[in-house]
């Protein structure tokens, strides 16, 4: 696969990369747990197909520390035994949240209440932040089909 657009050689992408990972910066530095904030990134991204963040995700959690077992299982985290109940809370957010067109109402009062029952107000902020800034890394890599499997950890710095 060849990308439609070089991202990573454009002032303009650039531009606009560095704004949203600075985004991203703030939410990598508060206090919601590393792990969940892995296992947000990887569940939007295996909904919206991105191939490049799955690459990127899986890869960085792995390195992390993350086990395969976990990282196999997120897609299926419903049935799954492996993850703690605040986990289980943000993925449903993280999945409401991303197909948020799918639903009328957007994401329900029960999700909403059931990650605060495990995160306190920051916790939230970034986590909403987290499920916003994922889901427009996947558009920009899903629309210009950013290719997978060549990411390495720590390649973005």
């Amino acid at each position: 696969m060849e990308a439609r657009l070089d991202i990573f050689g454009s002032p303009l992408a650039g531009k606009l990369l560095r704004h949203i990972n600075s985004a991203g910066k703030a939410v990598t530095d508060s206090s919601l747990p590393a792990a969940t904030q892995e296992l947000v990134k990887i569940r939007a991204s295996q909904i919206n197909g991105c191939g490049f963040c799955l690459d990127m995700h899986t890869k960085d959690a792995a390195k992390e520390g993350e086990t395969p077992l976990r990282l196999n299982l997120i897609a299926a985290w419903r049935e799954a035994t492996v993850f703690t109940d605040a986990e289980r809370a943000a993925l449903e957010l993280t999945e409401q949240g991303t197909r948020i067109a799918d639903a009328s109402g957007g994401v329900t009062d029960e999700a909403w209440a059931n990650a605060a029952k495990y995160y306190d107000e920051e916790q939230l902020t970034a986590l909403v932040g987290l499920i916003a800034l994922i889901n427009t890394y996947n558009r920009l890599n899903v629309i210009t089909r950013q290719p997978a499997g060549d990411y390495v950890p720590g390649m973005f710095g």
